[in-house]
């Protein structure tokens, strides 16, 4: 009988040897989605940062996705959610999303928001299926065609 694998979330380095492989196949994968867009996504030494909590999750101890919420005054927004296009469509997405949500949950935090772009279809179905709603550009997002910005009150 085969072992069934065994998914785990966990507050992760985003510097570590095991997890700056799927950082870069972030980065890459937005770079191919908008490759004229100047887009800057956060850098792994300000996910360090202590106002940011990075989240993996893995799969028998190897990191298949990652997410991190980020604390600002009045919200917090998630920001570098991303999951291997191998373990895509099992549901990976909403299980992350709901760990990240709980995780603000836990540090008192009532709003959560996002930024994503219009070319990631399957990530704006998660979020709307999830409860969000598209909000007006915040923070550092400015208005920008290629770009939806969403926001859900947490219960």
């Amino acid at each position: 009988m085969a072992n069934t694998p065994t998914l785990h979330f966990e507050i992760d380095d985003p510097d570590s040897p095991d997890v700056t492989p799927l950082i870069r196949q972030l980065d890459g994968y937005l770079a191919e989605l908008y490759p004229t867009a100047n887009i800057r996504p956060l850098a792994v030494d300000e996910l360090k940062r202590p106002n940011v909590t990075f989240l993996t999750a893995r799969v028998d101890g190897t990191p298949v996705a990652c997410g991190a919420c980020v604390w600002h005054e009045g919200y917090v927004e998630v920001k570098r959610m991303y999951v291997l296009p191998a373990c895509r469509g099992l549901g990976l997405g909403k299980q992350l999303l709901d760990a990240l949500e709980d995780k603000v949950r836990q540090g008192g935090g009532q709003l959560i928001r996002l930024e994503t772009g219009t070319a990631q279809t399957e990530a704006l179905e998660l979020y709307e299926r999830a409860g969000y709603r598209r909000c007006p550009p915040f923070g550092e997002h400015h208005a920008n065609p290629r770009s939806i910005c969403m926001e859900k009150l947490l219960a």
